[in-house]
């Protein structure tokens, strides 16, 4: 969420930063200037009552004694004060609410480095790792390569839960843990994550806090509990997205000590995600799921140093793509493509010679304080001093099921067997290749 204060005082700036988003970025902003300039008249008009109801209540005081009669009449009028007070700060409590429902559908506002775009067609490659490698015969797609290897079937997980799911087996199902303790091991030993294990299931206050609520319920799994009386229960819980939003907010209304920042975390979890409004998308093969596995990590760090985590944590990222000898491009997402919570984003892309395209494996995306003033995450610069917010980043390090794919169609063979990468054999019990059955 935008800081309520800054939008009021720079407003004309906040809303040309959000043009280049997109015109219903910049329409987002309709309604709060008045209804914060009501907000900041409520406030003076407040104060000047609350004011004048002390020096009421401090003239009462001195009558007591001196002047009894002066005193009841000046009661009544302490008692007006009051109710009068009263129901401006509940005006005021009011306001407040109004002011963040429409700040929390308010996008955030992009970074100046940040490409102005409507879309992908506007982003900026940065680099490429790597060279496409060279096939005697037109190299196969995922799913045709799985299926044949046995690893992925699609039908099954059709059968048990309905489109969008796989299952895995035999090598195929130890190729996705062995991507996964992989990962882990590299980003803790390598790049000093501490990993964390989190719940899958999590409050509505998580999800408000990293910016999937209220805007994007519709692309959530939400669980309700059985209740006798026939209603929904308050405490449903929601299946997580992405492990961004338990381990960002393990730290939600929390005050850090700032000489522990900056604090990096890795985690393993499922994400699920209805992917709503993405009909039509990827519905074939391993790419587009329900249900998929994935390696996050998140950062948190002080506004002085948050631009230079970014990039720290993008390396990370592609340092997995490089120990498993990927070819990968990076690119800079224009303000039309990266997330509304997001400040600036970093796309990794690994080349799929299936398909002859890059496809995004991972986001790395600097937030500013944005997650931080909904979830309420600050940081102490030093002993005595005001509390001040942090600034969050996450990336994804790496999407497992996508670097499976990427794995099956970079190292795959005339044969149809598929190459392990150097760096898995360890995982998979020295196992060298994936032949078919």
């Amino acid at each position: 969420m935008l800081d309520p204060r800054y939008v009021l005082s720079h407003f004309e700036e906040v809303r040309a930063s959000l043009a280049r988003r997109s015109e219903a970025a910049e329409r987002s902003l309709d309604g709060v200037a008045q209804v914060m300039e009501e907000r900041r008249a409520l406030i003076l008009e407040t104060e000047a009552l609350q004011a004048e109801r002390n020096q009421a209540s401090q003239a009462m005081a001195a009558l007591v004694k001196t002047d009894p009669a002066g005193f009841a009449a000046r009661r009544e009028d302490l008692k007006r004060l009051s109710a009068d007070v009263k129901e401006r700060e509940a005006r005021l409590a009011a306001l407040e609410e109004r002011v963040e429902a429409l700040l929390l559908l308010v996008p955030n506002t992009p970074d100046p480095s940040v490409p102005t775009g409507g879309d992908e067609s506007h982003n900026r490659v940065v680099r490429h790792w790597g060279e496409p490698r060279a096939y005697a015969t037109p190299p196969k797609e995922h799913w045709e390569l799985g299926a044949a290897l046995g690893l992925l079937d699609f039908e099954r997980g059709a059968k048990l839960s309905g489109a969008r799911f796989t299952v895995l087996w035999g090598a195929g199902a130890r190729l996705e843990r062995a991507l996964i303790g992989f990962m882990l091991d590299l980003h803790t030993t390598q790049h000093g994550y501490t990993e964390v294990d989190p719940p899958f299931l999590v409050k509505a206050e998580a999800l408000r806090g990293t910016g999937q609520l209220p805007k994007f319920e519709a692309d959530l799994f939400k669980t309700h509990k059985h209740d006798p009386e026939g209603g929904e229960d308050a405490a449903a819980l929601y299946l997580i997205p992405t492990a961004e939003v338990p381990v960002t907010n393990l730290h939600a209304e929390e005050i850090l000590d700032g000489a522990q920042l900056p604090l990096g975390y890795a985690a393993y979890t499922p994400c699920f995600r209805s992917e709503a409004g993405s009909y039509g998308k990827d519905t074939r093969g391993y790419i587009r799921q329900h249900q998929f596995d994935k390696v996050e990590l998140v950062r948190f760090a002080t506004p002085e140093t948050a631009e230079a985590e970014h990039e720290r944590l993008t390396l990370h990222a592609e340092a997995v793509l490089q120990r498993l000898g990927l070819h990968y491009r990076v690119s800079l997402l224009c303000t039309g493509d990266m997330s509304v919570n997001s400040r600036k984003t970093y796309d990794l892309e690994v080349w799929l010679p299936g398909q002859q395209a890059y496809r995004e494996i991972s986001s790395c995306s600097w937030f500013g304080d944005y997650q931080a003033r909904r979830a309420k995450i600050r940081y102490r610069p030093e002993a005595g001093a005001k509390p001040q917010l942090v600034h969050t980043i996450n990336g994804s390090g790496l999407a497992v099921g996508r670097t499976l794919v990427a794995i099956l169609e970079q190292y795959q063979l005339p044969d149809g067997s598929v190459e392990v990468p150097t760096a898995l054999r360890p995982y998979l019990g020295g196992l060298e290749r994936l032949a078919p059955r």
